[in-house]
């Protein structure tokens, strides 16, 4: 079974998909209170789904409601993670009986929020995605620039932004595509998305990709696209990792985006090798999965 919360990204790439998919609670993070709500009331849908037919596995990307719900009901709880820096750690970690993660993060990062067991693999999460995809043809004018909006109503941001900023200083080099997280607010001289937007394609296509945190970044950056990280978050073990195994990743203060944008726009790197070289992590948690289903005599893992 296959959940996410009601939320336009998350919805939109599952039918893209043709996913099956239960929608499990929503994401409303107009202040701490309603985040809290909203969190509440999806553990307990999560309970009413599962309460009468209690799966065997719970895998995650740290969603602290499935974790809660998971480790109540005894299922067995599997995590991937490269969010170090979030306080939910402390709410999810500890309920993981084993924690997914790159190699490129110290074990000692996860084990002082409590982790319990820890399986580490030579990739990053974004390679379970990004190595299936197919280059595709250019539909976009060029060149393209594509600005993923920080997401700077979640806790850890405090509310602050540049990324907008950025954007309409990039406008000068090309065409610029703002993939807004929020408020579909329209900016001249750049085209902010008000529909869903295959980023991963995008991305792919794009002669440049700016972000603060690094998903984004790093999936532009394994399909060899010049992507910067303007490290409002700081610059992440995996970043370190994309960066060291010779992808086009790079660290940028905000001043400095434009002139840096300069000198990389549109030098697209082969990266072919690099991420065949790379572990994926879904072979890991399918093997964890596998064992489990025999350790409790299962003939199908489930």
């Amino acid at each position: 079974m296959l959940t996410t919360r009601q939320h336009p990204d998350t919805v939109n790439i599952m039918e893209v998909l043709g996913e099956r998919f239960e929608v499990v609670g929503k994401y409303d993070p107009t202040s701490l209170a309603t985040r809290l709500r909203a969190s509440i009331e999806r553990e307990l849908q999560f309970y009413e789904l599962f309460k009468n037919n209690i799966p065997q596995v719970a895998i995650s990307h740290g969603s602290v409601e499935l974790c809660r719900t998971a480790f109540g009901l005894g299922m067995h709880v599997i995590c991937t993670g490269d969010t170090t820096y979030t306080k939910a750690n402390w709410l999810i970690v500890p309920l993981a009986d084993t924690l997914v993660i790159s190699k490129a993060i110290p074990r000692r990062v996860y084990k002082k929020y409590g982790a319990k067991k820890i399986v580490q693999f030579d990739g990053v999460d974004e390679v379970a995605w990004v190595r299936s995809t197919k280059r595709r043809s250019s539909i976009y004018d060029h060149p393209l620039i594509v600005v993923r909006q920080s997401e700077y109503k979640a806790s850890y941001m405090k509310g602050k932004d540049i990324t907008r900023d950025i954007a309409t200083k990039l406008a000068k080099l090309g065409h610029v595509i703002f993939l807004s997280r929020y408020h579909k607010k329209k900016t001249k001289g750049m085209v902010v998305t008000e529909k869903f937007v295959d980023s991963l394609a995008v991305t792919g296509e794009a002669d440049l990709v700016v972000g603060v945190g690094g998903t984004m970044a790093r999936e532009a950056a394994l399909q060899g696209t010049p992507s910067l990280v303007v490290p409002v978050l700081g610059w992440s073990y995996v970043n370190e990792y994309v960066s060291g195994k010779g992808f086009p990743l790079y660290k940028v203060k905000p001043e400095e985006v434009l002139r840096f944008a300069k000198t990389i726009i549109g030098k697209r790197k082969d990266v072919k090798k690099n991420l065949a070289s790379l572990e994926d992590p879904i072979d890991i948690i399918e093997t964890l999965v596998q064992k489990h289903g025999k350790k409790h005599g299962q003939t199908d893992a489930q």
